[in-house]
């Protein structure tokens, strides 16, 4: 029996007559609610709906009753028991005559086999009514419905044949949404049949893009970089590789600890937020950046309550990555060291503790000294990689990475020249060295060639110099208390 069902049951059990239902499923819960109610009551006509557009429907058949207060006294004067549901009422329940109809209600409904069911999208009770009001949360589908919804929607095209690896894989990938947002995404699907299957698993994440983009905090990162494009970092490379199979269902099932983050800290420029963006590619897992600055803006309310509702939208879209860039200021870092919000840190580390097993939480720090140590005691990330300035075969593959990207034949180059001339500079330095160089080249109407990256080379100064004493401070740090990312 379903959570949801079980409070149902507890509602009746106990004889609650008022009960707040909270989801954003109002079908899926009528549903629900029907079956329960023919079950318990033995009755075909034992469920009532009213909306303030059509008034009652069910076993109240009165399309004219409209009025809130007249529609809490009709269930009150019905003769019947069973379950009255009030669509969107919540609504109303600013006005102190609704809320004393509904204390009425509840005085007069005890006993009575009659329940009346609050139905609202948010979880947003009356100070007044907590006391006497039960609360029942509907969470998301779980894999065995949408298992149910593919061959549904399916029927309607005929039912094609999907590949049986994504028959499993996609229960998974629609967690977190809706029935009616995944059949959105199976319509789309069953309409394209010649669809491989990353292009299916895509749509899915563009349907849970759609979800965050209205949280307004939480953002969708396409899984366009690919791990074989990372120059170097060949710990970091190896260590995800052999987690791939590791962060799945299957392993949860099969009792294997499965992943629950990374923290990535090091030099600027060298790397670590292409590492996050490369292991939802690897993976084929959604990857969403959380944008701490909206949180602590005020726009979406107080900093705190905006920061709960995040982890919880993160948590309904399992399988996912949380990817929190430089967590050292994200967490609320003041300019004083060590001073951070105190009420978003323990939310944090509480929630990192508590967490559904298929979130994977990739943090990067530039600063990581000025973490707490808390946040990076073992069972908080499962590593902590520190990323180096490139090693010299490190900058040669990164050299090769650029200019194939630029649409340039690397054999026309001399590598070992170009990584002796860009010692101690980092990835970003020269993937900029690369796009300078075919800018010049291309202002002059020839290819790139080997001079034209040695010229951009030699006029440019690279952050370790600039920045020495930072760097310096960073690797003493790092040396005892980080795994190098690089082999």
């Amino acid at each position: 029996m379903s959570s949801v069902a079980q409070d149902i049951r507890r509602v009746v059990l106990g004889k609650v007559p008022l009960v707040y239902f909270q989801t954003w499923e109002e079908g899926r819960a009528i549903q629900l609610l029907d079956s329960f109610a023919a079950k318990v009551f033995k009755n075909d006509t034992s469920l009532a709906v009213w909306s303030c557009t059509g008034g009652f429907t069910g076993a109240i058949e009165d399309q004219g009753l409209v009025n809130p207060v007249d529609a809490v006294n009709a269930v009150i004067n019905w003769t019947e028991r069973g379950f009255f549901v009030l669509k969107d009422f919540r609504a109303f329940m600013d006005d102190p005559v609704v809320l004393r109809a509904l204390r009425d209600a509840y005085q007069a409904l005890q006993r009575t086999d009659k329940y009346l069911f609050v139905m609202a999208p948010l979880v947003d009770i009356p100070r007044i009514l907590t006391k006497e009001i039960f609360l029942i949360e509907m969470p998301p589908p779980g894999e065995q419905e949408f298992s149910r919804l593919i061959p549904a929607v399916g029927r309607a095209y005929g039912s094609p044949q999907l590949d049986p690896r994504l028959l499993e894989e996609l229960p998974v990938a629609f967690k977190g949404l809706t029935l009616n947002e995944a059949r959105h995404s199976l319509e789309r699907i069953f309409r394209a049949p010649d669809a491989s299957p990353k292009e299916i698993l895509d749509e899915v994440f563009v349907e849970k893009a759609n979800i965050v983009k209205k949280s307004g905090v939480l953002e969708f990162v396409p899984p366009t970089t690919s791990i074989e494009d990372m120059g170097g970092l060949n710990n970091l490379k190896d260590w995800l590789i052999r987690r791939r199979e590791l962060f799945s269902h299957k392993a949860l099932e099969d009792g294997i600890p499965v992943p629950k983050g990374m923290l990535v800290m090091g030099i600027s420029g060298c790397g670590k937020s292409f590492a996050v963006k490369a292991v939802s590619a690897l993976w084929k897992v959604p990857l969403f950046r959380l944008d701490m600055s909206m949180v602590f803006s005020g726009t979406f309310g107080s900093p705190e309550a905006t920061f709960q509702t995040t982890l919880r939208t993160i948590e309904s879209l399992a399988p996912a990555i949380l990817w929190i860039d430089e967590i050292e200021n994200s967490l609320g870092m003041d300019e004083a060291p060590g001073q951070i919000n105190s009420q978003i840190f323990s939310t944090f580390l509480t929630w990192m503790q508590e967490k559904p097993p298929l979130i994977f939480v990739a943090a990067t720090a530039n600063r990581i000294e000025a973490l707490p140590a808390e946040i990076l005691r073992k069972g908080r990330f499962d590593q902590i990689y520190f990323v180096d300035l490139p090693e010299p075969d490190e900058r040669q593959e990164i050299f090769r990475i650029h200019l194939k990207r630029n649409g340039v034949d690397p054999k026309n180059f001399d590598f070992n020249f170009l990584s002796i001339s860009t010692e101690g500079w980092n990835g970003a330095e020269i993937e900029q060295a690369v796009i300078a160089a075919r800018v010049d080249a291309y202002s002059e109407g020839r290819v790139l060639n080997m001079d034209d990256i040695a010229i951009n080379t030699s006029s440019m100064v690279p952050l370790s110099k600039t920045m020495a004493e930072q760097i310096k401070k960073i690797r003493a740090w790092a040396v005892r208390r980080a795994t190098r990312a690089s082999g």
